[in-house]
């Protein structure tokens, strides 16, 4: 398995499993895919995105990936979160779910 489809698979099942209320929500709401993986910034990990998906790496910040509505256009190639950014996702997604 190539180390960036590895890191993809570990990001979703992560994210998947932390916050599992607010996925579920989403996928009831909205059918478009906004794919959105957990990269590293450095040159290797843009080389291996861009051989990968045909595309230099987008990366998103957490207040982007929460504010996203069901509406917005998706996206052909996956965008990328720093694993802080996740951190802060995976955080306000589960302090969303509690809330409601």
């Amino acid at each position: 398995m190539r180390p960036l489809r590895a890191l993809a698979a570990l990001a979703i099942t992560a994210s998947t499993l932390s916050a599992l209320p607010v996925v579920a929500h989403e996928a009831v709401q909205s059918s478009t895919a906004r794919p959105v993986l957990v990269c590293a910034t450095d040159a290797a990990t843009r080389r291996a995105f861009a051989r990968e998906h045909g595309a230099a790496p987008v990366f998103i910040t957490a207040r982007e990936a929460l504010a996203l509505q069901p509406a917005d256009p998706s996206w052909s190639t996956p965008r990328c979160m720093t694993a802080v950014e996740h951190a802060r996702y995976v955080s306000a997604a589960t302090t969303y779910a509690r809330a409601r």
